[in-house]
């Protein structure tokens, strides 16, 4: 008896280990473009003109309006897409996003100013993912942890992002 609830305990942990686990399989429909309306906070993963999935955001300090130059808090706009990924980010998981295009760097420079970089969809700050801010990150794209996760599974380098006002 006592080795059947030690299996069972063993039997638990074990399927309550792979549940948490960051990275989820998806093998789905192709994830074809991803659209964010920062109006509406909610990113779309689409499959064509299908929505696959879609999830609350955070954006920027300051999310109104296209991103100029570094650390004025806005999100960018337009069409970039998907370049990078890191699963070992300071944040829970994150894709980076191709801003700055020509078009930023034009703009940030006539304004003697650097675009910056570094702009990404994550989840929350691994030192302390229970922070509830709102709109908190320096330009970046923020979701929930468990949505995240999804996020990362699904869309692959080179997919297409559009942030729409």
């Amino acid at each position: 008896m006592q080795a059947l609830k030690f299996a069972a305990v063993v039997l638990s942990v074990a399927v309550l280990g792979a549940c948490s686990s960051k990275f989820k399989t998806y093998d789905g429909p192709e994830v074809t473009r991803v659209i964010v309306e920062k109006d509406d906070r909610k990113l779309y993963l689409m499959h064509h003109d299908r929505v696959l999935r879609s999830y609350p955001v955070e954006l920027g300090f300051a999310p109104n309006g296209h991103k100029r130059f570094e650390g004025d808090g806005k999100t960018p706009e337009g069409a970039y897409h998907i370049n990078r990924r890191n699963p070992n980010s300071a944040f829970h998981l994150s894709l980076g996003i191709s801003y700055p295009n020509e078009r930023d760097v034009t703009l940030a420079r006539t304004a003697g100013k650097s675009p910056g970089g570094d702009i990404f969809i994550h989840g929350r700050p691994n030192a302390n993912p229970r922070d509830r801010r709102t709109d908190w990150t320096e330009g970046c794209i923020s979701l929930k942890n468990r949505h995240m996760q999804w996020v990362f599974a699904m869309v692959d380098d080179g997919t297409p992002i559009i942030l729409t006002p």
